[in-house]
Order: structure tokens, then sequence, then C-alpha cells
């Protein structure tokens, strides 16, 4: 059994056949699945996902690329969505220097009132990072993240970023880029990492493994991840798949 630990699958990509895409995911061994709530709209529909199936989980948070748009109260909204029990993680929250569509300062800002909820609140937090590789790993120390860890998303960084990022009590998760062949320091930062702390996912409906690249991700692929990964550590898609779901068991405190 594998757990999907990053998912959109509230997306309007799946408007027309969410059901059928959740059914595969079952037929394909996937016990659960962590999905994605990160702004106003995501949030509730993520929610709603998880309170109709038993085995959907959901995060709430603010997603970097629209971290302008939060306001006092939206981040009083996140604290009190805390207390449902579908809710397992703040995120996803972070940095993104890529798509320029917020100030760095305000995604900063909201970064660490974000770090600071999930402190107070004692859940672990869902990492986004693209192309801030230094100022995320500055600001999960300086606002005290290893108190709650967390897991870097899809991770892309560096073997290096990825060591201190372990030291802060976050786990590593990989998607489908990890099967890209010119995936190159993804194979490698996962070669390295403890098996104790290695998460997979899918990000459907984006970042979709080989051989379906291209095409629309889903949860029921995670298990191309999880090939890969296997192949990676030399070891059985069994042991892999066991020491994984062990992880985002004990991560997102799941039943």
């Amino acid at each position: 059994m594998l757990i999907d630990t990053h998912a959109h699958l509230n997306a309007p990509q799946f408007d027309e056949d969410r059901h059928e895409v959740i059914a595969r995911a079952r037929d394909n061994g996937i016990s659960r699945i962590v999905n994605i709530g990160f702004n106003r709209e995501t949030i509730p529909s993520s929610l709603a996902l998880a309170e109709q199936y038993d085995f959907i989980y959901s995060t709430v948070g603010w997603h970097p690329t629209e971290a302008k748009d939060m306001r006092e109260e939206d981040l009083a909204w996140i604290e009190s969505l805390c207390r449902h029990e579908k809710v397992v993680a703040i995120g996803e929250i972070g940095l993104d220097y890529h798509w320029d569509t917020s100030p760095k300062d305000v995604q900063n800002r909201v970064f660490r009132e974000q770090i600071r909820l999930a402190r107070r609140v004692g859940l672990p937090i869902a990492i986004h990072n693209r192309d801030a590789h230094q100022d995320v790993v500055q600001t999960l120390r300086e606002e005290k993240a290893a108190e709650v860890g967390g897991v870097m998303h899809c991770y892309s960084g560096s073997w290096e970023t990825a060591k201190m990022c372990l030291d802060m009590n976050f786990y590593i998760s990989f998607g489908g880029p990890v099967t890209f062949k010119n995936a190159k320091q993804p194979k490698e930062v996962l070669e390295k990492v403890p098996m104790d702390r290695l998460l997979i996912e899918t990000d459907a409906p984006y970042l979709t493994p080989h051989p379906y690249r291209g095409k629309r991700n889903e949860s029921a692929y995670v298990r191309l991840v999880a090939e890969t990964a296997a192949e990676i550590k030399g070891i059985s898609i069994e042991q892999l798949a066991e020491a994984t779901t062990r992880n985002a068991m004990e991560l997102f405190r799941l039943k």
C-alpha cells in the first residue's frame, strides 16, 4: 500500500471524472491521499473532499505565489480550521521566486506567519520551494520550524540543502520529476535520503511521471514514483512502500 502525500484532486482538471480518478487510486493500492488546500478557494473544496472520503486528508495554508492576497482574517480562518479532524498539516507554504506574482518580502512575511501558526497549533508544515533554497532554509531555521517538522514537497534542491532540512526535522518528498531520464540531481539526492525520512507524492494534476509526462497526473501514478525510488534505492517496491507509508503515517499522524 502506498500514500500519495501531496495531491490537488479538488482541482478543476478533475471536475469531469473525480470519483473515477479516486477509484483508480484505490485500485492501484493507494491507501491514503493528502490533498492540499492553499487559498480561499481550494481550502473549502479540499476539506469537502476529505469529509467525503475517509482515506483522504487535507492540509490548509496559503501558497507563496498568492501571498499578496492573504489578509489577517485569512490567517485567523486557517487557524480555526486546524481543529478539523481531517486537517493534518499547514501547507503548502513557502517561497516561490520563479513566478513573479507576489513580492519577495510579502512572501517571506506570510511564510513566517504560517510557520508560527503551525507551532501554535502543533501541526507539521508542507513546504513549497521554487528557486528560493537559501531563503527557505534560513526562514525555517529562524522561525524554529524544527519544533513541528514537516515535508519538503517535490524536492528539487541539492543534497547539501536536503541535509539542512533533514537536520531540522523534515522529510524529503519526491514526485514525478524523479522518473524523468534527465533528472540527475533528484535521483542523486533520493539515493542519499535516509529511508526513514523519505516520502513520495504526485502533485496531481501536475508533474506527471514518465511514461505519461505531458498528460494529466493522478494519484494512481504515485506507484510509478515508488517503482523508480525503489530502483534507485536498490530495494523492492514492497520495502519502499512499507517505509514511505510508515513515514507518512508518522508525519501526518494518520489513522
